[in-house]
């Protein structure tokens, strides 16, 4: 019997990724809300080896508080877009002191009013360290999977997030927003994607031509 693309994209996920982790590095909420935000546009280990030598200097959200713009500029350079996120940074270090005693909050209503933090970052945050899925992340990776397997018809992330949560129940959207990351990033890529081994070619649109 041939398996739903739901169980088989799963099984894939599994097969590759195991118990799928998230790539950044951090030890608490601020820092993992922090390595998100320097993620944008920026490889997960450019995050690392930046935020390696960041945490060690300044590893508490109450280091972030008095810091200027310009000395946390100089230790995300690298990244890229680094005024916009230092500026973001800075402003949810305050936020969060401010309204929540400097604490990461847990709700998908709280965290999107944090400077810096959209849904797919809140999304992040809720799946990997408080273990409490309220949607589905959609990077680039997502939604070039997720269009090649006929998993959606959108380019855009929000109707993306929806058709997933439609497919998969609610005890599957961890594993499913970090595991299809990890898919195209590593098996799905945008360039020459790793097709001859994968087992999802019977569900998958993929075609060099078109995409």
């Amino acid at each position: 019997m041939k398996k739903t693309i739901r169980t088989a994209l799963l099984d894939e996920i599994s097969k590759y990724f195991g118990d799928p982790h998230v790539e950044l590095s951090y030890t608490n909420a601020w820092q993992l809300l922090v390595a998100v935000i320097l993620s944008a546009q920026c490889t997960d280990e450019r995050v690392n080896s930046t935020t390696q030598k960041l945490f060690a200097l300044y590893p508490d959200i109450d280091d972030y508080l008095h810091m200027s713009s310009e000395t946390l500029e100089s230790l995300i350079y690298s990244t890229g877009f680094y005024k916009n996120k230092a500026r973001h940074i800075i402003g949810a270090a305050r936020y969060l002191c401010s309204h929540h005693r400097c604490r990461v909050p847990d709700t998908m209503e709280e965290l999107v009013k944090v400077p810096g933090v959209g849904r797919k970052t809140a999304n992040v945050i809720l799946s990997a360290w408080f273990q409490k899925p309220c949607g589905i992340v959609v990077d680039t990776h997502v939604k070039r999977v997720s269009f090649r397997l006929n998993l959606t018809d959108s380019g855009s992330p929000d109707v993306i997030e929806k058709d997933l949560m439609k497919i998969f129940p609610r005890e599957e959207w961890t594993v499913l927003s970090i595991g299809m990351v990890l898919f195209g990033r590593y098996r799905c890529m945008a360039r020459q994607p790793r097709c001859a081994e994968c087992g999802l070619k019977e569900y998958c649109r993929y075609d060099q031509k078109v995409l």
